[in-house]
């Protein structure tokens, strides 16, 4: 089977702490896969492992097909990253935004005029390329974010907690332009803390101190587990540390489950 991402024992040390420990994933094209686990739990750290933007301390990985150690300038052509921090210019307009990040991807004039209008329509952000990026409700800023990293159409999408800070409703129509870009082929390989939010995951590995408790689509893990919420088996998991070596970890799920969700402009 070809996997979108994979990793072998990737491990992640800053001296004497390990951030990431040992880690195995295989990620799925067009899958969406979540990495939910408090601040701290080391998502970032293998996020930006993955993304060629640390290296890791042992154990090996590839995205992409391309290999993390030894092909990094390979892998940023093909994948988009969106970071938890906001990292687009506030004094620019929303069309600027999107030309200065698509002169960076290389895109040609003639591509990037197709690209904004592509991902104007697909954000419903058409409407709004003249105003001025920082005068934007947060969620609009973050559907922003979302279209300069997709600029390019990019195999794999990276986001790193893109929700944060944003309103029920504004993550709600967020998740639907997730699912969205997967059906169209796109992988996506998202964070949270949002113990709701990960349930749009078709699969999902729990992070505790450094480690994966558990992987699985929400429904196995819930039915496994005998909880009734994925905040409940987090919750369960938080008070058996110890972790033990969890099972079946590189099993991918049978079937993508989608929970789309309507969208609005904003005033």
């Amino acid at each position: 089977m070809e996997y979108s991402i994979r990793t072998e024992q990737l491990t992640k040390r800053f001296g004497a702490f390990t951030a990431v420990d040992h880690i195995d994933v295989a990620v799925e094209k067009g899958e969406i896969f979540g990495f939910l686990g408090a601040n701290g739990a080391g998502k970032t750290t293998a996020i930006r492992m993955l993304c060629g933007l640390l290296n890791p301390t042992s154990g090996q990985g590839s995205v992409a097909g391309f290999d993390i150690l030894k092909e990094t300038a390979r892998i940023r052509t093909r994948i988009g990253y969106m970071s938890q921090k906001f990292s687009l210019y506030p004094d620019l307009s929303v069309e600027e935004n999107l030309r200065l990040y698509g002169g960076l991807y290389g895109l040609s004039r003639k591509d990037l005029d197709l690209r904004i209008r592509e991902m104007g329509d697909f954000l419903g952000l058409r409407d709004l390329l003249k105003r001025v990026t920082g005068s934007l409700p947060w969620g609009w800023q973050q559907r922003l974010s979302l279209a300069c990293a997709n600029l390019h159409s990019p195999e794999i999408l990276f986001l790193d907690e893109p929700t944060g800070s944003v309103d029920p409703v504004s993550r709600r129509n967020f998740w639907d332009l997730i699912h969205r870009l997967s059906a169209q082929g796109t992988t996506i390989f998202i964070t949270s803390h949002y113990m709701d939010e990960v349930e749009y995951c078709h699969r999902l590995s729990i992070m505790i101190d450094g480690r994966i408790a558990a992987m699985g689509s929400p429904r196995d893990l819930k039915r496994e587990h005998g909880c009734a919420s994925i905040h409940e088996m987090f919750l369960k998991l938080m008070e058996h540390k110890p972790l033990s070596e969890p099972k079946s970890l590189l099993k991918p799920n049978p079937s993508f489950e989608s929970k789309p969700a309507a969208g609005g402009t904003p005033s």
